[in-house]
Formats: C-alpha cells, sequence, structure tokens
C-alpha cells in the first residue's frame, strides 16, 4: 500500500463520519480514528518472521467501522421534534439527482407524498431509490450529493403537517 492509498483512505473516512477503522494487510497495519479536531492516524509495519517455510497468502483487507456517535443539542432537539426523520435503510452513497444531468429529485420547501422518490443510494453498483413513507413538506436535506451514508442515518427532515 503506497501513501497515496492510505491517503485515499484517511480523505474516505473523513467524509464518511466514522469514527475508527482498522485495516490490516499482510504484514502492514492502518487505525484511522476520527472525532477529535484533527484525524489520527497509525501506520504500523510489522516485520514478517523469517522462520516461516510455507507460502502464506496474502489475507484479505479487513476494516472495522463505527457508526460516530450523533450529539444534538437540547434546543435543535427541540425544535426538529415536530418534524419526521427519514432515514437510510441502507449503507451506500446518497444521490440526489437520477443522473448528473437531470435535477434533483427534491428540494427543501417541496411537498412530497407517501411513495415519492426523495433520492437514490448506490449500493454495489446499484442504485436504489428511497421513497418517502409519509407525505408533507421537505424541511432539510441532511446529506451532501455523492457522500457515503451509513444504514439508519438520517437523510431528510419532513414536516407531516
Amino acid at each position: 500500500m503506497d501513501i497515496k492509498e492510505i491517503q485515499n483512505l484517511i480523505k474516505f473516512v473523513a467524509k464518511s463520519g466514522a469514527s475508527e477503522v482498522k485495516l490490516e494487510m499482510g504484514d502492514i497495519k492502518i487505525t484511522i480514528r476520527t472525532g477529535s479536531d484533527a484525524d489520527t492516524t497509525v501506520v504500523q509495519h510489522v516485520p514478517m518472521p523469517t522462520q516461516i517455510t510455507q507460502a502464506a497468502t496474502p489475507a484479505a483487507p479487513q476494516a472495522a467501522v463505527e457508526a460516530p456517535k450523533q450529539e444534538a443539542s437540547p434546543d435543535a432537539g427541540a425544535a426538529d421534534s415536530k418534524y419526521v426523520t427519514i432515514k437510510s435503510p441502507i449503507i451506500g452513497t446518497f444521490y440526489r439527482k437520477p443522473s448528473p444531468d437531470k435535477p434533483v429529485f427534491v428540494e427543501v420547501g417541496d411537498s412530497i407524498g407517501e411513495g415519492d422518490v426523495l433520492c437514490v443510494i448506490e449500493a454495489m453498483k446499484l442504485f436504489n431509490e428511497i421513497e418517502s413513507e409519509i407525505s408533507g413538506k421537505i424541511v432539510k436535506v441532511l446529506v451532501d450529493d455523492s457522500s457515503p451514508v451509513e444504514f439508519d442515518q438520517p437523510l431528510f427532515l419532513v414536516d407531516p403537517s
């Protein structure tokens, strides 16, 4: 793994909002922790024992990702309590448009009905349309376009009245 791949991994982890990622590939161990003002990266090179007589097969990359703990201020919680939060049903990449040359599915202030498509989430090269389960008005879009999202991550705030 070269320095460019490590830098790209750090950027991806920072964008995803994950608090910690551990990656072990052969003799390289990488731990990336976020949550403080600065990202912390630890790269450790463990020398392979020289007494191995069998050819070792390379280990598949393993990553343990923990979802960040979301802390909301009491004022924000009280103001948002009348709104319904639409959450991501899957892990993937959030897109507000069906394709780059098309308009967004919904804007802040748009009225939506049950079954209306709000966004798509790409997971494993499949684009999954996320439909509204309620009727109301979009109050806030909580995720930037083309951003990675986790399962159960809030995507939209909807005023059901």
